[in-house]
């Protein structure tokens, strides 16, 4: 067993141990509210931006804050000084290590924010220049693609918001159903493996989702380029529709996210539309009708798109699914 598939199966006694201790959050949602947050900057690189991603659309949709990705280098390459007041900026790092992540927080703080560090070191660079910390606890990570810091930085977004909106729901799910998904997505390795060989012939993919899963969507594609070496495009499925589509032909790989709730209805149009133009789609989906049929994901619990999409990209990353290449996933 490969370092990756191990730390996969981590995954959902990391985010349920995290999901047991509400307090941490809720001591960071107060402050935050306190120091008169009125707006949200998420400063990230990597697979750690993938899940601000989702943490812009919780911030948006749930808080109704105005909410946006922050621009590193205007402030650590262009020396820009940016007036912050009122905004709470979140730097989120697996490490902590991310210079410019760090940087960006430091400097977000002097120049009037209220900061807060999502990362998987207390101890971190990043940790020390922020006002509050939030400590993911998922343990070391010996793989280099990034597996359970990844959904438990999802995890750190869904149960801080949720303490921010007084969400009992969403902290409640995160508890009890969202771990046993997550662990009943394992069982679809072998299917995972299946498509994985199907795509293996394949020197490009597309793939797409939106919404709460356009972080999906983004992520997936970064796993399967840096343990395939696959071209994988990542669109979300209201900006594939203008322009990028053209590029779908016959026999062209899609992989699309389509999780029931708001964006449900959409995501079947444009798969209607993807299979019209020849692609070859592999559907990721808790939906249960017709579309759901022949999809991966048709046996997992629904959960709603708002949830942290955690159990559609835990079978994504199986080892059996990343190795279509030949190159470990364990690797450098």
């Amino acid at each position: 067993m490969t370092a990756m598939r191990e730390e996969i199966g981590q995954q959902a006694q990391v985010v349920a141990a995290m999901a047991a201790n509400a307090r941490p959050f809720e001591a960071a949602a107060a402050e935050a509210r306190a120091a008169g947050a009125r707006f949200v900057l998420y400063a990230a690189r990597g697979t750690s931006d993938n899940a601000a991603v989702y943490g812009k659309y919780l911030a948006t949709i749930a808080a109704g804050l105005p909410c946006g990705l922050a621009v590193p280098s205007a402030a650590t390459v262009y020396r820009a000084r940016i007036d912050l007041r009122d905004c709470l900026v979140i730097g989120i790092s697996q490490s902590g290590e991310t210079p410019d992540v760090a940087e960006y927080v430091a400097r977000a703080r002097t120049d009037g924010a209220f900061t807060l560090a999502i990362t998987n070191d207390r101890d971190s660079t990043l940790a020390g220049v922020a006002h509050c910390v939030l400590a993911t606890g998922a343990g070391v990570e010996r793989a280099v693609a990034a597996t359970k810091t990844y959904t438990s930085q999802l995890a750190a977004l869904a149960l801080f918001w949720s303490a921010w909106t007084g969400d009992d729901a969403m902290s409640a799910a995160l508890r009890e159903q969202i771990p046993l998904a997550m662990s009943a997505a394992l069982s679809l390795e072998e299917p995972t493996a299946d498509i994985a060989l199907r795509l293996s012939h394949s020197g490009r993919l597309l793939v797409t989702g939106r919404g709460y899963n356009y972080s999906t969507a983004l992520e997936t594609a970064l796993k399967v380029e840096e343990t395939c070496y696959l071209p994988a495009l990542p669109y979300s499925g209201a900006d594939l529709r203008h322009g990028p589509i053209a590029v779908v032909e016959a026999h062209y790989p899609v992989l699309l996210f389509a999780l029931t709730g708001a964006t449900y209805a959409s995501m079947r149009e444009l798969h209607d539309d993807l299979r019209s133009r020849g692609a070859e789609t592999f559907v990721i989906t808790d939906g249960d009708d017709e579309f759901a049929g022949a999809a991966l994901d048709r046996d997992l619990a629904q959960h709603g798109d708002a949830a942290v999409p955690g159990h559609q990209i835990v079978d994504l990353k199986h080892p059996d699914a990343l190795r279509s290449k030949h190159r470990s996933p364990a690797g450098p």
